[in-house]
């Protein structure tokens, strides 16, 4: 319900459907077919050069969205339908009150925050492998104090259950361990390098197959971990 409340502002229906996918990102992380923040084959291949990898950058709202639905599409539950329906009537009343400039500057604005745009580039720096044999980076700088810690990444991977406010303990109290990973201070430098670096790509991304098409098929059968 919390979710749902904090998914409003954005003005388009994403929380319960997230919560099902993101579920299955943390227990088959680069998983093909079930992890589907692992980039399509087309995005690998087309999105090569600085000036596509801008364009990338433009549309990653429409391929964070749509991608799920090619590559794993999920029977809606009755939390999405949920979700909708209070977006919907949510929606209607941002428009009643201020019109529908007021829907198209929340709409608006969570597309470009979501593009090419610096805290965006948190989408970046989770996964993309920038130093070889690291799969999950964390990041330290200042707009974590703007995202509810959303880049303390690694420790939220190692205790998934534990709050982004509680985070930044976690890495203090193993500093040991968080300090000693490369880690990033600066998310418009992600973004900068993902664009500019020849040898970084959609394909930058670490890609497992260690289940049976029996086991997907299985998993998708009773509607993912998460219905």
């Amino acid at each position: 319900v919390l979710a749902i409340l904090a998914n409003l502002p954005m003005g388009i229906p994403a929380a319960a459907s997230f919560k099902r996918y993101h579920m299955e990102h943390h227990k088959f992380q680069g998983e093909d077919v079930v992890d589907v923040d692992i980039p399509t084959e087309f995005e690998g291949w087309f999105f090569r050069t600085a000036l596509r990898k801008v364009l990338w950058c433009f549309l990653q709202p429409a391929f964070y969205s749509l991608r799920p639905l090619a590559v794993s599409p999920k029977e809606p539950t009755r939390w999405e339908f949920i979700n909708i329906a209070c977006t919907i009537a949510f929606d209607l009343m941002i428009v009643h009150v201020w019109g529908i400039s007021g829907l198209l500057y929340l709409v608006l604005g969570t597309l470009f925050g979501m593009g090419l745009h610096p805290v965006a580039g948190h989408f970046i720096a989770e996964h993309y492998v920038m130093n070889e044999g690291q799969e999950t980076y964390s990041y330290y700088g200042p707009l974590n104090w703007l995202t509810f810690n959303v880049g303390y990444h690694n420790e939220h991977h190692d205790f998934a259950n534990i709050s982004g406010k509680h985070l930044p303990t976690v890495r203090k109290v193993a500093a040991e361990y968080y300090d000693e990973m490369p880690h990033y201070h600066s998310w418009i430098k992600v973004i900068w390098d993902y664009i500019v670096d020849d040898g970084i790509s959609p394909y930058s991304r670490v890609k497992r197959v260690t289940m049976e098409n029996e086991e997907i098929e299985a998993l998708r059968a009773r509607g993912g971990l998460v219905k």
